[in-house]
């Protein structure tokens, strides 16, 4: 017996993109958005249209020093609002008892989150001993964004970009 292939699912093998090419090469990803808009601006037809990130980089940005009450305090402030609105929800559709109000229950909600929380937090930072005492972000750079266009439509893309008043590529 052989597997049958449910046709609204597709594999990344089953689906083949149409061939593109470079009309732009710009240093940040706002300036080939720009590039981008000034092709919609000029009634081009941009769904044939793919911005790349060539070189792409990962990086931290750290934000300060994480310490056990702020870990603490950040949980318990995540909590309390999970409580609030669960305390909300309970109350909204009676399944609690319905002689108390929805915002009672909500205020109870957000209190008992913050201590559950606050203290799930601190518990949490504390067994990490200490091997990451630091809150940040991690974001992605590009060294270059390249504007690729449908073969179809490149050399109108081409025109258009190196027509005066065009974003500047580099």
């Amino acid at each position: 017996m052989t597997p049958t292939m449910n046709p609204t699912t597709l594999t990344p093998a089953a689906v083949t993109a149409p061939a593109q090419k470079v009309v732009g090469s710009y240093p940040t990803y706002k300036a080939a958005e720009q590039a981008v808009d000034y092709l919609s601006d000029h009634q081009f037809p941009v769904q044939h249209v793919t911005i790349v990130g060539r070189g792409l980089h990962s990086y931290e940005k750290i934000l300060g020093r994480l310490t056990l009450l702020k870990a603490a305090g950040m949980q318990a402030l995540a909590s309390a609002v999970l409580g609030a609105l669960l305390g909300w929800l309970l109350g909204l559709f009676d399944l609690v008892n319905p002689l108390v109000s929805s915002a009672m229950l909500a205020l109870w909600g957000a209190l008992i989150g913050a201590v559950i929380g606050g203290l799930g937090g601190a518990i949490a930072h504390a067994l990490t001993g200490g091997r990451r005492d630091f809150t940040s972000t991690i974001a992605f750079r590009a060294d270059s964004y390249e504007v690729l266009v449908d073969d179809a439509h490149a050399h109108q893309a081409l025109q258009l970009l190196t027509s005066p008043g065009a974003p500047t590529r580099s």
